[in-house]
């Protein structure tokens, strides 16, 4: 059977989460709840983004108020309510100046509340990696938790599958591979640094796979020396970042040396150690302004010795 790519996710939608009889005993609960009163979900992976769907979202509840209950459960805690499903809902309403949101009140279970957390959530378009990597993780736990009951979004009775894995059955929700669900898993390792650099596009999400094996410390040094240098890993250099780090023989000078090395397709370049040279430059000089630096002086020095051949 054909894997399914992470676009072709068809997840159960916000509507479909309860059967029929469920829906109309929902109907029945509704009420509005003041926006203050409503904390957010903890750990909650989902971006809320000021972009153009949200500005049409603001404009829809200013013209017809929120048409999709939110869901959210009695703040365990204590006080108020804990959001569940509709963070964007809320704070949509919230920049569109309303003091209360209709929502459905359900008492949740913390691993009820999360897998119903993510599953409203992941079928949304263009995901951050960083946004799905941790949303796979808490359903993953969560999915342990429960005893790998997987119809908490489709039947208050529960049925559980202590013989599947749990992320065989999250993979099978999602319509990808266990190794995908573990892949992505994998890039809650990294630091917030590096993960940025993948949620930016900076770092490709195979070569992120790979460096989220090296240490805490190890991935703050190579963060580090990718910073001075403006260089990244290709995906075999990961590999060797990793087998390294593994092996206990990783430092800041092994990975200058194979972040400096020329990859396929690379035009040769002249690799300078920034050790060698950053006692020349004002502290504050970026890799950038340094580089320019060089090559204007570079300039200088090859038209001197044109004039000198002239004489």
């Amino acid at each position: 059977m054909a894997k399914k790519s992470l676009n072709d996710i068809n997840l159960t939608s916000y509507d479909d989460l309860f059967n029929a009889e469920e829906q109309q005993s929902n109907l029945d609960g509704i009420i509005n709840i003041s926006i203050h009163e409503i904390e957010e979900f903890p750990n909650h992976p989902f971006k809320v983004r000021i972009d153009d769907d949200m500005a049409k979202m603001v404009e829809s509840i200013q013209e017809r108020g929120v048409l999709i209950p939110t869901m959210v459960r009695p703040n365990p805690n204590g006080n108020g309510y804990q959001m569940i499903a509709g963070h964007r809902r809320k704070f949509a309403s919230e920049l569109a100046e309303l003091e209360s949101i209709s929502a459905i009140v359900k008492d949740y279970s913390d691993d009820e509340a999360t897998i119903i957390m993510i599953d409203s959530n992941i079928q949304r378009e263009n995901l951050l990696p960083s946004e799905r990597a941790y949303a796979y993780k808490m359903k993953y736990d969560a999915l342990i938790n429960q005893g790998k009951r997987v119809d908490l979004t489709l039947s208050q009775v529960g049925t559980k599958y202590k013989s599947k894995r749990a992320d065989q059955t999250l993979a099978e929700q999602l319509g990808t591979s266990r190794n995908q669900i573990q892949r992505y898993i994998r890039l809650t390792y990294l630091n917030d640094d590096l993960l940025n650099m993948v949620d930016e596009k900076q770092i490709s999400f195979n070569p992120a796979v790979e460096l989220s094996y090296l240490t805490a410390e190890h991935q703050k040094v190579l963060y580090s020396v990718m910073q001075k240098e403006e260089a990244t890993p290709s995906l075999s250099q990961s590999q060797r970042l990793k087998q390294l780090s593994q092996m206990g023989r990783f430092n800041e000078d092994v990975a200058f040396s194979i972040l400096m090395e020329e990859k396929p397709n690379q035009k040769e370049k002249l690799v300078i150690n920034n050790d060698k040279l950053k006692k020349y430059f004002p502290k504050e000089f970026t890799p950038k302004q340094k580089e320019e630096l060089v090559i204007s002086l570079v300039k200088k020095w090859s038209k001197q010795q044109k004039r000198n051949q002239e004489r």
